[in-house]
């Protein structure tokens, strides 16, 4: 008898209805905080291969609150109106959990990137944009996008430039839409931006003694059994830091043609570019292969990492779960049925409004930068080390004078001098801000008695500081 599986969107709305419950808010207060304010669908036609091809795209406001709103764009047969309003209330309330000033929004294309060619897809997206700024979803004041699933640096180039050709008055163009190349006003750290935040998070969590209990977890990163499914951009980065910075354990991972496996560990940069190359994960050597990807997940393993689309835990294979903590790297990985049992089984999930909030903050930064027209660390960076100099030339002559007879290793002194560059700001800045959320997170989880998880901590700090901007607004 096959179970019946919740949809993403109900899936979203069943958590935050869940969060709210615990919550004393105004009347009507919830309503307006759940519903998504605004759906536009635009159809529209591209002369290509000798006839006209008619595509459909969606562009969802969930909320207001800040502005602009901010959200990615995917490029997907499978994007519908309900997944896209699913995926523009996560952002609103992501940005509310990692105290970035943006309401949510989320933007998608039907289309399979895959089956045209790259000029192709250029006129496409250019005429894409060209629909969303006839209503005002792509401004640098108003609604930022960025990029998602199927799309990445190439497309937002694209948009910013076709945005820029039409408005050419506006001197913040560049800022209407993030992740563009560092050439094209990107910012250095975005690529990787949200497998690094999923690094970070992880890094936090094992800070919390009390998180590291609950879900029966000990010692360090290092040496841990961790299982990703998804090697695409966000699951390549989160499993490269975590198994070469880390020294953690990738023993398997699960693509859309199967799943491969090693006790011992994967070598990730070469799985990367085996799949690059073959397109699959099948015949990499020195690996056990499956053709059952979603099989992976269920393997024992102290982290479980679903990095690819929503749904993939559900209440069909929740049961099977062999792992301690799960990190959402996906949006909506886990269904709502999924997330019940597996709390009732003691599994601790990092959830996804967290753990993938890395792009998102980044964004900002680049969002940021862009209106100020200025790479961060241009104004200090020497400064910084011309202050550090000074302060190693006292301590170097203080000790010739009273003949100490010590100096300082080159290799602290080039690393202590050296001024941070803007990859290293961009690092920091993340870094904090995933501190910051899961501090607010575990605070609510640990002191509330009935709050038993990350995830209703996490809706419960977004919600609460969403409802302060609209008592703020008058509402």
């Amino acid at each position: 008898m096959s179970v019946e599986l919740t949809s993403f969107r109900d899936s979203v709305e069943r958590m935050f209805t869940h969060a709210a419950s615990f919550m004393d808010l105004a009347p009507g207060l919830e309503e307006k905080i759940r519903v998504c304010n605004s759906t536009y669908t635009v159809r529209f036609g591209v002369r290509l291969r000798g006839q006209i091809h008619t595509f459909t795209g969606y562009r969802s406001v969930h909320s207001e609150h800040m502005e602009p709103v901010k959200g990615g764009i995917r490029y997907s047969l499978d994007v519908t109106q309900d997944e896209v309003e699913a995926l523009a209330a996560l952002m609103t309330y992501k940005c509310s959990l990692v105290e970035v000033p943006f309401g949510g929004s989320k933007g998608g294309l039907c289309i399979d990137p895959r089956a045209w060619e790259e000029h192709e897809l250029e006129a496409i997206t250019r005429r894409f944009t060209y629909e969303l700024s006839r209503r005002n979803l792509i401004s640098p004041s108003q609604n930022v996008p960025a990029p998602d699933m199927g799309t990445g640096e190439r497309e937002m180039a694209w948009m910013a430039d076709a945005y820029k050709r039409l408005h050419p008055d506006d001197i913040n163009a560049r800022g209407c839409v993030t992740g563009k190349p560092l050439s094209f006003g990107g910012i250095a750290g975005r690529v990787e931006a949200t497998g690094r935040g999923v690094q970070y998070a992880i890094h936090e969590f094992f800070r919390h003694p009390d998180a590291m209990k609950a879900a029966g977890i000990e010692g360090g990163v290092a040496g841990k059994r961790i299982v990703v499914q998804g090697l695409g951009n966000v699951g390549y980065h989160a499993a490269k830091f975590l198994s070469t910075e880390d020294d953690a354990r990738i023993i398997a991972v699960a693509e859309r043609d199967g799943a491969v496996m090693n006790p011992n560990g994967l070598n990730i940069d070469e799985l990367r570019l085996h799949i690059a190359e073959t397109g699959g994960v099948r015949d990499f050597p020195g690996a056990e292969y499956t053709q059952h990807s979603l099989g992976a997940l269920e393997l024992e393993c102290d982290i479980l990492i679903p990095a690819a689309v929503e749904g993939v835990i559900n209440a069909e294979n929740a049961d099977r779960i062999q792992t301690r903590l799960i990190v959402e790297a996906a949006n909506g990985p886990v269904t709502a049925e999924a997330d019940s049992i597996l709390k009732k089984r003691g599994v601790v999930i990092i959830p996804d409004m967290y753990a993938n909030a890395g792009g998102v903050t980044v964004s900002y930064f680049e969002w940021v930068k862009n209106l100020t027209h200025m790479r961060f660390g241009r104004m200090e960076r020497r400064e910084q080390e011309a202050r550090h100099l000074t302060l190693v030339n006292e301590l170097e002559r203080l000790s010739a004078d009273r003949g100490l007879g010590w100096t300082l290793s080159s290799n602290f002194k080039d690393r202590y001098l050296r001024g941070a560059s803007e990859l290293e700001l961009v690092r920091s800045g993340l870094d904090d801000t995933m501190r910051g959320a899961f501090q607010s997170m575990a605070e609510i989880w640990h002191t509330n008695d009935r709050v038993d998880d990350l995830r209703t901590a996490a809706y419960i700090v977004s919600i609460d500081r969403i409802s302060q901007s609209y008592r703020a607004m008058g509402l």
